[in-house]
């Protein structure tokens, strides 16, 4: 499959990953949270906008890893895809969760490590399913032109 993606395919990437993830995520983290919807909402909109400029980022630099390296993305490289990509997140989104629930640092960690439980399999999954249908898409687009 070719790894090689624009900056516009990321951007689409991004944004049907994250408002899918909105959708799920802000209604449980309001009645978990005992929060309003709107200040939940708001929240994961925040987070949403961090996490989309990280895939953009982090995609981006992993697709060359992949390339330089000419590695097989295997179900445990998508594994290990996955966790680097979380680890990272959670480096920028703790300080943020902390500051906008009026939280320690060790609170938002716990309540991100719930996140975390939901965001791992989830961007497996979405990141599975994506490239399948992207490739599919590829693979109809070259038969197509010949």
């Amino acid at each position: 499959m070719n790894a090689n993606k624009t900056w516009r395919e990321r951007a689409v990437h991004a944004l049907i990953f994250e408002v899918l993830a909105v959708a799920l995520t802000a209604p449980v983290l309001s009645w978990v949270m005992k929060m309003p919807m709107a200040h939940a909402g708001l929240l994961t909109l925040m987070i949403s906008l961090v996490a989309m400029t990280w895939n953009m980022i982090f995609n981006s630099l992993f697709d060359r890893i992949e390339r330089h390296w000419r590695l097989v993305r295997t179900m445990a490289m998508r594994m290990v895809h996955a966790t680097a990509f979380e680890a990272g997140l959670v480096a920028i989104v703790v300080p943020l969760v902390a500051w906008w629930l009026d939280m320690s640092l060790l609170d938002a960690l716990i309540l991100d490590i719930g996140l975390l439980l939901f965001f791992l399999p989830y961007t497996f999954v979405f990141n599975l399913a994506y490239d399948k249908l992207r490739a599919t898409l590829l693979k109809k687009r070259i038969f197509a032109g010949s």
